[in-house]
């Protein structure tokens, strides 16, 4: 594997060189591999393999294609044969996870192998996250892990920036959200269309989105920089919103589709700076830095920008102690660049989080003790920001949308094996829709293994510790029950602020479950202050009215006013007079009631019902019924794909 840092040993315990024990095949993948072909052979080879590849995805993307795999195989073998490796990861997957074919871990090991010997994207992320996590029979390694994932974090902002290839934004859309999935648009659809119309009537903020939608490929828009720059251009020059102004300055200065025109682009950046636009403050010290070499100018501009918020400046003032030219410090302080990587990395900068997973990774700063774990933490999240994932996120759920199932379980099923958290969420909902299609097709328990794998995340989100929780309870297809398991995903989920996680550990406690003190003191609820199971539970329902909607009527607020009225109740029949009492006053009832209709039949007046007149305006009443509150979801932090320079 070559990492960022250069060679890393191989995985322990596996085959080395698996490419050999695939792909020599026949002699047409021989001539491929030999070294002795001219480069521009090898390049016509892997052409080859790319139509080849294209040839069976088109195959696979039918309205039946997850029943094809099995003859699209040889096809993807020859691909991959050729140094096409995307292919090599389809056919690692198929294997992986049995995907309309014996399931074969090894076999689908070797291809992933193949894969990330080709630096392939998707296959690197794979391998990266498997060691990280040690499953599938992948050892748990994560120096390997971090090699693998670093590797593809250092390509994702070259990525970014590049204006060709099958690239989309990397974007936390949950298929459960349906208000998310609404304003998911294409170039025909509704919300582009209006957007496209407020836009040319000079709206600055349509155009803003309109032109960032295109640059980046986000919300369903295919990427199409072109068009991008043309709104950037027409909202820069025709309106003085500030971001506007902003991002055209930087497409000028670094001739993105356009032809660089410094001149004017520095003209733009001045303007947006002085209308108090950070980011345009940091573009003038950049400009400073990398034009003029006047690091003192930059400095005082990145300084004033850090002071704003600007991570980027942050980054900026970092590389100046790095390359020790801070203007009045002499020599490099690569201490206080560390700090200033870090404070970037917290605002989501890219190459700031790739600075402090290297120091992780190596532990040669003070402040940074060596961590290989927190090190592939930070490099799997910037590897999971990568255009060419986007690309396959984004397929499977433009399939979702159009109704394609065969087609969104396969790209799901891709994007979910590198380890991306809302991939494996959203194809578990998946499964969990269609059982019949995961049961034909997929040779894995498809609900289990990627709640499961999703609750091992960082910053998981709530619902998944509640799915997960529900699974260990009930028991799922051959997985046994788990109660104690159960209460700790609940627990999670409470934990995290959810407020049906109180509420499912408030019901197994009202089922006779007794929850640990660990658990107890995991919640900070106080063993010695709540002794009893009924002190539990009101403290349980309480948090859970809290968490939730606290103006409305709840599971939580009625279940807490039904625990009451039983306590009240409880109190009643423990106490002899307020007993009587209560009887009394009861029989005292009754009698005037029956007194009261045996007054009303002496009178006469029949108990007819009138039959009331229609009255036009009267207005009929009907029960308001509060929509359920979907618990909220935590998304990983996602980090800043802006336009904006860096040092």
């Amino acid at each position: 594997v070559e990492g960022r840092w250069g060679p890393t040993q191989g995985a322990k315990g596996l085959p080395a060189a698996p490419a050999k024990l695939l792909c020599f095949q026949n002699y047409f993948c021989f001539f491929a591999k030999n070294h002795n072909v001219p480069r521009s052979q090898n390049e016509s080879v892997l052409e080859i393999g790319g139509r080849i590849f294209e040839k069976a995805v088109k195959r696979l993307s039918s309205i039946a294609g997850l029943h094809q795999i099995s003859s699209v195989i040889p096809f993807l073998m020859d691909s991959s044969c050729c140094g096409y490796h995307k292919a090599s990861y389809y056919l690692a997957v198929f294997y992986e996870t049995g995907l309309n074919v014996p399931r074969n871990q090894l076999q689908g090991m070797l291809y992933s192998l193949v894969g990330g010997q080709g630096s392939e994207r998707l296959s690197s992320m794979n391998l990266g996250y498997k060691h990280y996590q040690g499953v599938d029979s992948y050892p748990l390694d994560w120096e390997l892990s971090y090699a693998y994932y670093s590797n593809i974090a250092t390509k994702t902002p070259l990525d970014q920036h590049t204006l060709q290839g099958d690239q989309a934004y990397v974007e936390t859309i949950r298929l459960k959200d349906e208000e998310v999935l609404k304003v998911q648009t294409k170039e025909d659809g509704d919300v582009f269309m209006w957007l496209k119309h407020e836009a040319a009537r000079g709206n600055a903020a349509a155009q803003q989105r309109l032109a960032q939608m295109l640059f980046w490929g986000q919300q369903g828009v295919a990427k199409n920089p072109e068009a991008a720059i043309e709104w950037y251009a027409k909202g820069a020059l025709e309106t003085e919103d500030p971001a506007l102004i902003y991002d055209y300055a930087i497409v000028l200065f670094k001739g993105q589709g356009v032809k660089k025109n410094r001149r004017l682009a520095l003209e733009l950046m001045k303007k947006a700076a002085s209308k108090g636009l950070h980011q345009a403050v940091n573009g003038l010290g950049w400009y400073y830095h990398k034009f003029k070499k006047n690091y003192t100018k930059a400095a005082k501009f990145w300084l004033k920008a850090e002071e704003m918020g600007n991570p980027d400046a942050s980054y900026n003032l970092g590389v100046l102690h790095l390359d020790g030219i801070f203007p009045g410090v002499s020599g490099r302080n690569l201490t206080l660049a560390g700090e200033y990587f870090h404070k970037a990395a917290q605002g989501g900068h890219i190459e700031g989080t790739l600075w402090c997973s290297l120091y992780y990774i190596t532990g040669n700063l003070e402040t940074f003790p060596r961590d290989p774990e927190k090190a592939v933490v930070w490099a799997k999240h910037v590897a999971e920001k990568n255009g060419y994932l986007g690309h396959v996120i984004r397929k499977g759920l433009n399939a979702y949308l159009e109704g394609s199932w065969h087609e969104a379980l396969l790209y799901y099923v891709l994007a979910a094996e590198t380890g991306i958290e809302v991939s494996q969420t959203n194809l578990a909902h998946i499964c969990e829709e269609r059982p019949d299609l995961a049961g034909r097709y997929l040779g894995v328990n498809c609900v289990w293994r990627y709640y499961n794998f999703s609750v091992f995340q960082i910053d998981a989100p709530s619902f998944a510790y509640l799915k997960m929780g529900d699974l260990y309870y009930y028991g799922h297809q051959n997985q046994s029950q788990d109660l104690e398991l159960s209460v700790q995903m609940y627990a999670q989920a409470a934990l995290d602020g959810d407020s049906q996680g109180f509420f499912n550990l408030a019901l197994l406690i009202e089922e006779g479950a007794i929850i640990p003190h660990h658990i107890l003191d995991f919640l900070e609820i106080d063993p010695t202050l709540h002794s009893d199971n009924v002190s539990i539970l009101r403290e349980l329902y309480e948090r859970c009215w809290s968490h939730g909607n606290v103006e409305s009527l709840s599971p939580c607020s009625l279940a807490w006013l039904y625990l009451h009225l039983r306590l009240i109740w409880s109190t009643i029949l423990h106490s002899a007079l307020i007993y009587f009492l209560g009887t009394f006053l009861l029989s005292i009832l009754i009698a005037w009631t029956v007194q009261y209709f045996q007054s009303m039949s002496a009178s006469g007046s029949p108990l007819v019902p009138a039959l009331a007149s229609p009255d036009p305006t009267a207005s009929t009443a009907s029960p308001a019924v509060p929509p359920a509150a979907d618990a909220s979801d935590q998304d990983q932090p996602s980090t800043t794909n802006n336009l904006e320079p860096r040092g």
